[in-house]
């Protein structure tokens, strides 16, 4: 299995929600979305932005305005419209929760020391749930140990 493969699938899969997070915060213009990717070590490449761009502005996730520049042709500058704000909304919950999932799966670390329980960390902390050795028995008998009804009921 190719690793280099497996890796860039995975970067895929967040592409989307990492440039409509750039561009909730304020509109964007491309050049600036790529160099926010880039310090972010998550490279993306022009002919990879714009037919996204364009696939995000064709479903209603995005609109653009045109600014004009001193320095060369004016620049499309991308928001996100109501729609794409919910849709946002949505994407980044979705995101919490399975960053969360797998949180949980490839950062449960067992503690030295502890031979029974359940070991868990938690945002910097490790909390131990430990199980006792013997259920405890919160129903009254009516009868003792040798299964003999007690002597007041004889």
């Amino acid at each position: 299995m190719n690793i280099e493969n497996t890796q860039s699938q995975m970067r895929k899969g967040v592409l989307e929600f990492c440039i409509l997070s750039i561009i909730q915060r304020e509109e964007a213009y491309p050049s600036d979305i790529i160099e926010e990717m880039k310090k972010a070590h998550l490279n993306i490449l022009e002919g990879t932005l714009y037919p996204l761009l364009t696939r995000l502005k064709n479903a209603d996730l995005l609109a653009y305005r045109w600014v004009e520049s001193s320095g060369g042709p004016p620049r499309k500058y991308f928001s996100l419209t109501e729609k794409g704000a919910a849709f946002y909304k949505e994407l980044e919950n979705t995101w919490r929760e399975m960053s969360d999932s797998v949180e949980r799966v490839i950062g449960n670390k067992k503690l030295e020391g502890v031979e029974e329980g359940k070991v868990e960390a938690v945002e910097g902390k490790t909390e131990v749930q430990v199980q006792p050795e013997q259920p405890i028995d919160t129903e009254i008998s009516s009868t003792d140990e040798n299964n003999h009804p007690p002597t007041d009921q004889v």
